[in-house]
């Protein structure tokens, strides 16, 4: 009886230590994968998103064609560095000047635009899901830091140009060229990669075909910065 009781304390006080190894294979687990994911996306292209699942979960079609950046239009990577992120060549996945204004701006109540890089956006795309919360915020920290660390810059732009949403159901520079220019994004003008570059904040909202309003105006302050970042030397990490 007394050898029993002790194995019935010893197995209870296991529970717990059980449950611990567990948790501990997870996490182990989940940095293995992800580690192993974004090695082999440094060298082939994400087949897929959790966002164009989620479209085609809801019956919809998606547009995308995959395209090196040694084939796209340079202007696409400037017009993408002088719409999303300015300092793209000069941070490490993080500009913390851009999220400090954003928050100032979110403080008066006049949200420009968010403080996320090229680099976090691209982490978002790829690996997470849209939405906002405190898990995906830092879930999106972890693989920035893991893609700026194993695929660099150049290959930060490629993915991001080929996964962001550039219109409904549309994704990539490339697929944005074909629908709205009819033609690929190895010949894309500097005004039509400007107008691409003007629909990523609000793919869902905005045209590149056609613009007017707001979208018109924004899409012309990107084309006149294009030239500012190639002069500039901004775009030297995508070159």
């Amino acid at each position: 009886m007394v050898s029993l009781a002790r194995s019935r304390r010893s197995a209870n006080r296991s529970w717990p230590r059980r449950i611990f190894g567990w948790i501990l294979r997870l996490v182990i687990g989940f940095f293995l994968l992800s580690i192993l994911m974004t090695v082999i996306y440094r060298f082939v292209p994400p087949p897929i998103t959790l966002t164009q699942l989620g479209d085609l979960a809801q019956g919809h079609s998606i547009s995308k064609s995959w395209m090196p950046i040694s084939e796209m239009d340079s202007d696409m990577a400037r017009a993408a560095i002088a719409a999303e992120d300015g300092n793209f060549c000069g941070h490490h996945g993080f500009d913390f000047k851009a999220m400090e204004q954003a928050f100032q701006n979110n403080e008066k109540g006049r949200k420009l635009r968010g403080g996320s890089t090229i680099s976090q956006q691209t982490a978002k795309n790829v690996f997470l899901w849209q939405g906002r919360s405190y898990l995906r915020k830092g879930l999106e920290a972890y693989f920035t830091v893991l893609i700026e660390h194993i695929w660099g810059k150049r290959r930060i732009m490629e993915v991001y140009l080929n996964v962001a949403e550039t219109g409904i159901h549309t994704y990539g520079a490339n697929a944005a060229a074909q629908r709205y220019f009819q033609h690929d994004a190895s010949h894309l003008t500097a005004v039509e990669a400007a107008r691409i570059a003007a629909v990523l904040p609000l793919p869902s909202e905005r045209a590149a075909i056609d613009p007017h309003g707001r979208v018109l105006r924004y899409g012309n302050r990107i084309l006149a910065r294009i030239g500012v970042v190639q002069r500039g030397g901004y775009d030297r990490c995508v070159r």
